[in-house]
């Protein structure tokens, strides 16, 4: 079963960049390439053990969870019925986790801004925009090796 199949997401290929991690056939990768052949649009994707180009939309967006914010390096701060909150060492970065069916508060905060993110690749495209850096320069934890 696909991890992310309860999802239903594409990645949009404009939302794609290189060192994005993503998912297919149930691994994680880390996407190396992205190339145009006509209309259709093609990534390589590699891990520690494989390396595969196939069609942009058959990799899956990874969903952010407890697991991942702890491997960027987030602490849980704050648990209640109704929220769940995430903070980084850096006071202007936390993440907002909504209990709520109507996910209100969920998602990114830097600087006290709101900025909805429920994927890893919005996250990273994020922090490449704000900061100039890709989330391993700024987190110097190891998240791809331990989501391998």
């Amino acid at each position: 079963m696909n991890i992310n199949a309860t999802h239903q997401n594409i990645m949009k290929v404009t939302d794609l960049k290189i060192k994005n991690l993503v998912e297919y056939n149930n691994e994680i990768f880390t996407i190396a390439e992205i190339f145009q052949n006509n209309n259709d649009y093609f990534v390589r994707i590699e891990n520690e053990n494989h390396t595969v180009s196939l069609p942009a939309e058959q990799i899956n967006p990874i969903r952010i969870t407890e697991d991942w914010l702890e491997k960027f390096g987030f602490a849980k701060t704050y648990a209640s019925t109704h929220q769940i909150r995430y903070e980084r060492p850096e006071a202007f970065i936390k993440y907002d986790i909504d209990l709520s069916s109507k996910k209100i508060v969920e998602g990114l905060k830097i600087y006290g801004n709101n900025i909805r993110c429920k994927y890893i690749h919005e996250f990273q495209n994020i922090f490449s925009c704000l900061f100039g850096k890709d989330t391993n320069q700024i987190f110097k934890n190891s998240y791809h090796k331990a989501a391998v």
